[in-house]
């Protein structure tokens, strides 16, 4: 079950990279907003895959949640960087830069090393409520704050650090609730699933984190939000697992491969993320410029 829970949980990675670098793709082109955008993006082949990889991914997260412990699915989800970054480069005309393969091989050798000295286990598809308040309290709690700390007049890259670190935390509360009313559809039917105030909680929390998001992106640069989005999600995904779920982690002499492991990932996406910017986010704006004239 592990291993299928993994498995799922790369190929949820590399979906969600291949709809984000299509999507951002195909929207560089226009000009358009609101309701025009989403109208002429809809006409576009390159769009329609994209979307079909965003939902493929959900489908594949929801899988390897039912499968795996969310201490083990959601840092699985740090490869979307390195798959965005390989996805990019060609889709944009540009050659992947040499610190760029460093990063990706500081990613995934990091997270295999994190991953197989922590092996996460034991893991449970239900929380009984006395453990969800205190969680949902802290969790929502800490998203509005860093949303307040965050107000204008911050530095840019300060704004945008902090509600990538908003956001992080509503994606990790999206992945444990998903978890719950995933496991409730898996036990007791579709009905069921209906009936369970975590499906419509992960609803909410999702459509929370995507807005932070896309306040994080305009914020600041993408180096300084794409680090706290990232790292945000797997410390707060494994919390919540260990808290929520009952799931344990190794710990003893093996937290000493575990901080090289996460020292690791910490590097490499620094390193993708200024990567990242280059090839994507600096095309895009001009690209946006050409089109302006």
């Amino acid at each position: 079950m592990i291993e299928l829970a993994a498995v799922f949980a790369v190929a949820g990675a590399a979906s969600n990279a291949v709809g984000t670098a299509f999507q951002r793709k195909v929207a560089s082109t226009s000009q358009r907003r609101g309701i025009r955008l989403v109208v002429e993006l809809a006409r576009q082949p390159f769009w329609l895959i994209g979307m079909a990889g965003v939902i493929c991914a959900a489908l594949f997260q929801s899988l390897a949640l039912v499968n795996g412990p969310l201490s083990l699915v959601q840092p699985l989800f740090i490869l979307e960087l390195p798959f965005a970054l390989l996805v990019a480069a060609p889709l944009m005309h540009r050659r992947l830069p040499h610190s760029g393969w460093w990063g990706v091989g500081g990613c995934v050798v990091g997270l295999a090393v994190l991953l197989v000295a922590a092996a996460p286990h034991g893991a449970v598809d239900q929380a009984p409520l006395v453990r969800w308040i205190p969680a949902l309290c802290l969790c929502v709690g800490a998203m509005a704050g860093a949303v307040v700390l965050a107000g204008r007049g911050r530095p840019p890259a300060r704004r945008a650090a902090l509600l990538a670190a908003a956001s992080a935390i509503g994606n990790a509360l999206t992945a444990a609730l998903l978890k719950s009313a995933t496991g409730t559809f898996a036990d007791h039917g579709f009905t069921a699933f209906l009936r369970s105030w975590q499906t419509y909680g992960f609803a909410l929390a999702g459509t929370a984190a995507v807005i932070l998001l896309e306040n994080a992106l305009q914020a600041g640069p993408l180096a300084a939000a794409q680090p706290a989005l990232t790292i945000g999600d797997a410390v707060v995904s494994l919390t919540l697992g260990i808290t929520l779920f009952d799931e344990r982690i190794r710990t003893g002499w093996w937290l000493v491969p575990e901080a090289c492991g996460a020292l690791l990932i910490v590097v490499g996406v620094l390193v993708l993320s200024r990567a990242v910017q280059r090839i994507v986010v600096l095309p895009v704006r001009a690209e946006q410029r050409d089109l302006a004239t």
